[in-house]
């Protein structure tokens, strides 16, 4: 048997750890097309004949017969209205995007849960159901994103230092000491007081921090491969460094990295949150999770904010840890076949 079919058969035979990758692939896939499930437009309107389409393409408000030239107001009456005389529309089972204000409501916000808002709306009437599906979506695809590029970073330094050694390992592991002893957290209020991080700009910002996270293991695992008969073999043969680092040695790394990666991405949410509840991260133009937490924490009176919000982020991080144990054991050599 191939040894990745081996892998995946340890792995899959981690019962908790298998459920646990197939209930966040679903979460995250849910999570991507969030559009289709929470939104305060229709999926699908059929208007005097003609079929349109507003969660993916504008319609302004004279559109429908009104008097703007603005995007159509899909909660208005009028445009309701109009829409029903002239045809139908089919909406999202939650018909509320992250970021639309309910001015129906008729209790003080935030309010507790209901038919209209299954898990209630935070202090600004917004529906925490639909934030918490986009909020996903947004935290999944910043710490994937940051993972990767850390990752990569990381692999290609660590990657230097343990084939070359000596005064090159020696310098940049000197460096690396005084890169990380910077204050991560102060240079972070130091940005947010000159301007409010985009996604982009807190990516590349959260990079700085964490792309030295992979470096000890995968320079320890070059400097241990690269004595190797096999890479002295290769190096007699003329063979060039770069491809004895990246074809020969690097596949060896590889496999301790991995096992790594499901951490990182928690640890990538956390951060991410803990940023954002702290007012340093995402604007709240943003559905941020760490929005609900600092909600949650501010409304006390409205517990099923901050209930929501702990339940939403322990299961994420609790699958990630689950899924990133499956991996450690799946890559483990020691482990034996079938075990789980």
């Amino acid at each position: 048997m191939h040894i990745w079919q081996r892998r995946w058969r340890n792995f899959r035979n981690n019962r908790r750890a298998f459920v646990s990758l197939i209930i966040f692939s679903v979460v995250f896939l849910l999570s991507l097309f969030s559009e289709l499930l929470a939104n305060d437009k229709p999926l699908l309107i059929k208007y005097k004949g003609e079929f349109l389409f507003p969660f993916a393409v504008t319609y302004t408000d004279r559109f429908f017969n009104g008097d703007f030239d603005t995007e159509a107001d899909y909660q208005d009456m009028f445009i309701q209205n109009e829409i029903a005389d002239n045809g139908w529309a089919i909406f999202t089972l939650i018909p509320y995007s992250y970021n639309t204000v309910d001015y129906a409501l008729d209790k003080p916000t935030p309010t507790p849960p209901s038919w209209a808002h299954w898990l209630g709306t935070d202090d600004e009437g917004r529906d925490i159901l639909a934030r918490i599906l986009y909020g996903i979506r947004l935290s999944l695809v910043f710490a994937f994103l940051l993972t990767v590029l850390s990752s990569i970073i990381g692999i290609i330094v660590g990657a230097v230092q343990g084939y070359f050694g000596g005064k090159t390992d020696l310098f940049m592991q000197r460096f690396l000491e005084i890169w990380d002893a910077l204050p991560q957290l102060f240079i972070l209020i130091i940005v947010a007081s000159v301007f409010v991080p985009d996604f982009i700009t807190l990516l590349l910002i959260m990079l700085l921090f964490s792309w030295s996270g992979l470096i000890p293991v995968v320079r320890a695992e070059f400097l241990r491969t690269r004595n190797f008969d096999f890479v002295k073999a290769a190096k007699a043969l003329g063979v060039g460094n770069l491809k004895i680092m990246f074809k020969h040695i690097l596949p060896n790394a590889i496999v301790a990295t991995i096992t790594y990666v499901p951490f990182l991405l928690a640890d990538a949410i956390v951060a991410l949150t803990a940023l954002d509840f702290l007012g340093l991260g995402l604007s709240q133009d943003y559905p941020s999770l760490g929005d609900l937490v600092r909600q949650g924490k501010d409304n006390l009176q409205a517990p099923w904010i901050g209930i929501t919000i702990f339940v939403v982020l322990s299961c994420l991080l609790t699958l990630l840890i689950f899924i990133g144990e499956g991996v450690r054991d799946a890559f483990n050599p020691r482990k034996e076949l079938g075990r789980g």
